[in-house]
């Protein structure tokens, strides 16, 4: 029996950056309340090809290996930091890649990360919509968290923690067996 899997997007250009450990957090709580085989993937991960290319088969091998990877998840965690109210192009330029059908109900949970507050909307405005398009299935709770909520960079703000876990435990609801599965095969 193959465990669910889950591929973690930051859809930051810097590493280490908040966004990555938004990720990871939201992979981590993952991995524990589903026992999920997680993989997180960052834009450096997509090579220095991904800005000129026009067409997934103008990615490195490696670049398109990445990208299967998030394509066969059973479900996925994308964030990525807002920039003047929206997310950052070479993140949406790698989304634009991903053939219109290849997201088609697959899971996805949301959010971002911000200088402040004022930039929360956009996880609604941009996000939401963005993935709506290749209809797949957003989970209802997204998350947005500001420099605030960070300490050394790692996530540490209380009310954020209990929104990612509600997020998480959505994705439980979705795949209510996957922990039966798992724990009877072993």
């Amino acid at each position: 029996m193959t465990r669910l899997s889950i591929v973690g997007l930051s859809g930051n250009i810097t590493s280490p950056s908040k966004t990555r450990a938004l990720v990871g957090s939201a992979l981590a709580l993952a991995a524990d309340q589903l026992e999920a085989e997680t993989t997180l993937l960052e834009l450096a991960d997509f090579g220095v090809d991904l800005g000129r290319a026009r067409k997934i088969g103008q990615l490195s091998p490696e670049a398109q290996a990445n990208l299967q990877k998030l394509l066969d998840a059973d479900a996925l965690i994308v964030a990525t930091p807002i920039y003047k109210g929206s997310y950052p192009g070479l993140f949406k330029h790698l989304i634009d890649l991903i053939d219109p059908a290849a997201l088609l109900r697959k899971p996805v949970l949301i959010g971002a990360t911000g200088g402040g507050d004022r930039h929360a909307l956009a996880v609604e405005h941009q996000l939401r919509p963005l993935f709506g398009f290749f209809e797949a299935r957003v989970l209802s709770t997204a998350v947005h968290v500001s420099d605030k909520d960070f300490t050394e960079g790692v996530l540490t703000g209380e009310a954020a923690l209990v929104r990612l876990a509600r997020a998480v435990a959505e994705m439980d609801d979705l795949f209510p067996a996957s922990r039966k599965l798992v724990q009877a095969a072993e």
